[in-house]
């Protein structure tokens, strides 16, 4: 899944304690500072939670603002360690928790130059996230057209913030490696084009005119948009193709790919292990856990493929890559095949969850000009406040690397019961805006996805061994991440080594493979949150389960995983277990 909430980028606040008013006060008056800020320095969030202060922008890049908001997030956690959380009620507790752990640990990825620097990767940046423009903005007012016009015309700065970060993470020798690197100067170049009708940003002024804007401010709109694609989008994206082309890549990394080999590079990916997994996991226990999961998930693979009739795991896996019968080759059959699999998959909902969300979601292609070499979905929030529904994109490029006997438990991570309605739910929890729009942890968030795989089983989707083997290989994928990711990164793999030991143990067709192969490697640490966060949840599922017997009750453990948004790990287990606590008294 795409990296969609902000992080704690802080805008400027007084570093001064107020008056002290008492524990729990003190706490709601930094938290409510925290979230301002927030807002303030990203805009895009403002205004998917229907705040206007951000129209017209686009989050501020420099490293001015950059060393600000690092010098903010000191002042507020000197402050948050001023309140003893013993003495916050429950609720607060754990968003004090909440709180403490995500400006720590921004605080602590400070430290390295990697975080300061090396701010894009093989599936983009600033320059790919602006690209979703068009389809996250909000277009019904004049306001919101003319907010829409302000931040194509604001994408030159942060275009230049964006390459003067990177020529200085030339300089510092903290390029990515050249392999997985290529292809992105064709991504980049597909969002120019000579005719700015044909760009994806000229998409909200190619229908219909609103009934709310008269035909002469819609000309006005229009006059405006065209000179902010020809001045500012259009140039800015010819300006980094260039800087790419003969700056960056000509300085891309050889011999070792993993962060291992980049000055500093040990110290950076411990904090990176740590950080993803929200544990004190070193990277060689994190490489065990992978082993022994790999081990565990091969020898089920082995049973699905005696059910099959093949003798062995590695001929149906074969099998299931060549046979034309699991593969389509028009790109509206998938989608339309994938569509219907949602809405067959929404219908077990009731059964698994007491509280559902308001927001809908669609099944869409994945833009076509960011298509290509990306992975097979993602999931895009949406936002009642602006009239979004979330989105569950899928790749319709490649069909013959797709096969169908994946998309069951594609669907159910990305779509429901997995991502759309995890982030969904936060949206609307009752919890502080903060909690419910502004943190992320990638081991909640994704572990909770590859949990929803698994509850594809009680939903009887894998009801075929090709099904079932899908299953299993996408939970091998996420084991095989942490051995691989690890053996890039703290034990100096190659990409030939991580290739070849996930072509042996998934069912992924090779393209997939290289294709995640080269997300690990310019992504450091991402792929061990899911593995992690997803035993967290089933072992505490097993607790609650032993400890209620006949009592447990599968919706409310569920919702009680749930109702308090993504959460670190250790916060999730204490909550768990004081909600067992309950129900067994």
């Amino acid at each position: 899944m795409r990296s969609m909430i902000a992080a704690f980028a802080l805008a400027a606040t007084s570093l001064t304690a107020p008056a002290y008013a008492g524990p729990k006060e003190d706490y709601e008056t930094l938290r409510e500072e925290v979230w301002q800020a927030v807002l303030e320095s990203d805009p895009q969030l403002a205004t998917s939670v229907g705040d206007r202060r951000g129209d017209g922008k686009l989050g501020d890049l420099s490293l001015a603002e950059y060393d600000r908001a690092n010098i903010q997030a000191e002042g507020f956690l000197a402050r948050l360690y001023q309140i003893n959380a013993d003495d916050l009620p429950q609720d607060l507790q754990i968003d004090y928790a909440v709180l403490r752990r995500s400006i720590r640990d921004r605080l602590t990825g400070a430290q390295f130059d990697h975080t300061r620097y090396q701010i894009f990767t093989n599936r983009g940046g600033w320059f790919s996230g602006f690209a979703s423009l068009p389809n996250r903005s909000p277009l019904f007012t004049l306001a919101d057209y003319e907010s829409y016009i302000g931040r194509l015309e604001s994408y030159a700065q942060v275009n230049a913030d964006g390459i003067a970060r990177s020529r200085e993470a030339i300089a510092r020798g903290l390029t990515h490696a050249c392999e997985p690197m290529r292809g992105l100067e064709d991504r980049i170049a597909r969002q120019i084009v000579d005719d700015r009708e044909q760009s994806p940003f000229w998409k909200p002024f190619a229908g219909d005119k609103p009934a709310a804007i008269s035909d002469a401010d819609w000309e006005n709109l229009k006059d405006r948009a065209s000179v902010a694609l020809e001045e500012a989008v259009f140039p800015s994206y010819r300006d980094f193709l260039t800087f790419y082309t003969e700056e960056y890549a000509p300085n891309c990394r050889t011999g070792t790919p993993g962060v291992l080999a980049t000055p500093g590079g040990k110290e950076y990916y411990d904090y990176r292990v740590k950080s993803f997994t929200t544990t004190d996991m070193t990277a060689d226990e994190v490489h065990d856990l992978g082993l022994s999961e790999v081990a565990r998930i091969r020898a089920e693979m082995v049973e699905v493929a005696k059910q099959a009739g093949f003798d062995t795991r590695e001929s149906f896996v074969e099998h299931l890559r060549t046979d034309p019968q699991y593969y389509m080759t028009d790109a509206d059959e998938y989608l339309a095949y994938t569509q219907a699999l949602a809405k067959h998959i929404d219908g077990f909902m009731p059964k698994l969850f007491g509280r559902l969300p308001r927001n809908p979601y669609t099944v869409s292609p994945i833009p076509a000009a960011q298509a290509p070499g990306n992975t097979t979905a993602y999931y895009e929030p949406g936002s009642l406040k602006t009239g979004q529904a979330g989105i569950y994109r899928l790749n319709t490029t490649e069909l013959d690397q797709r096969p169908l006997w994946e998309l069951p438990a594609l669907g159910v991570h990305e779509a429901v019961p997995g991502h759309h309605h995890q982030i969904s739910l936060q949206q609307e929890l009752d919890i502080h805006p903060l909690r419910a729009n502004g943190t992320y942890f990638t081991a909640f968030v994704e572990g909770w996805g590859l949990y929803s795989e698994r509850l594809g089983i009680e939903m009887g989707l894998y009801d075929t061994p090709a099904k079932e083997m899908g299953r299993l290989s996408y939970e091998m994928w996420r084991a095989t991440r942490l051995v691989v990711d690890t053996g890039i990164h703290s034990k100096g793999w190659s990409k030939q080594q991580a290739v070849d030991y996930m072509l042996d143990n998934t069912a992924l067709s090779p393209a997939n493979i290289d294709a995640e192969v080269n997300r690990y490697i310019t992504w450091p640490g991402q792929a061990l949150a899911y593995k992690v966060g997803e035993l967290k949840i089933r072992e505490l599922r097993k607790r609650a389960e032993d400890a209620l017997g006949a009592d447990f009750d599968l919706r409310a453990f569920h919702d009680t995983v749930l109702e308090n948004g993504s959460i670190p790990l250790s916060v999730l287990e204490e909550y768990v277990d004081r909600w067992i606590a309950v129900q067994a008294g």
